[in-house]
């Protein structure tokens, strides 16, 4: 059977132009085939708001709130037994980019003012063995505790991370921040030993 080369390349040419197509219109929305630009129609009245860091409870001016965390051996950590010192709150997870950035920035201002100000990392997700390697192996030398109940989290209101807030030795959020250069956290901290 003679086949014809003119359609066979017509074909194949199709074959990859829908392929490209397909892929890039898979790529356009997220795995549950969610699409922010689509609009969305409420069962009740009402206004939706997606997660971002203006989404987080305001919190600055408040007392930190008492929460019960873990270390990564699984003992039970007050937040209550975090204050009496200036205090940095970095609350962050392994999946999350921002998170994964910013963590060095973290390590690097520890390195400088951990003696003075206590930095402490949440991580409501990763298992004890990711929570400690995924920071170790990006320079953070600082306490790590977990929010596997989400007390912590729901506590404080996170909906997005990261999210960090600085507190004062008395126990009062000076400043609650998202995403985090090395400048702007050095600067930040700074002002808590004010």
């Amino acid at each position: 059977m003679a086949v014809n080369r003119r359609v066979l390349i017509a074909s194949l040419g199709v074959a990859v132009v829908v392929s490209i197509l397909g892929g890039w219109a898979i790529s356009r929305g997220d795995a549950d085939g969610f699409d922010p630009e689509d609009d969305i129609t409420l069962g009740t009245p009402g206004v939706v708001q997606i997660p971002s860091i203006e989404t987080n409870a305001s919190v600055a001016g408040t007392q930190l709130p008492t929460a019960m965390l873990e270390d990564n051996a699984g003992n039970s950590v007050s937040t209550a037994d975090l204050v009496g010192q200036p205090l940095v709150i970095n609350y962050w997870y392994s999946t999350c980019a921002p998170c994964k950035k910013e963590l060095p920035d973290f390590a690097a201002v520890h390195a400088d003012l951990g003696d003075r100000i206590r930095f402490v990392g949440v991580n409501p997700y990763d298992t004890p063995a990711v929570n400690e390697t995924f920071a170790r192996d990006r320079g953070v030398q600082y306490e790590l505790l977990r929010d596997p109940g989400d007390s912590y989290g729901s506590t404080i209101g996170v909906a997005t991370a990261p999210f960090t807030i600085f507190v004062r030795a008395d126990g009062t959020i000076a400043r609650q921040t998202g995403v985090l250069d090395e400048a702007t956290l050095r600067q930040y901290a700074e002002e808590l030993l004010g």
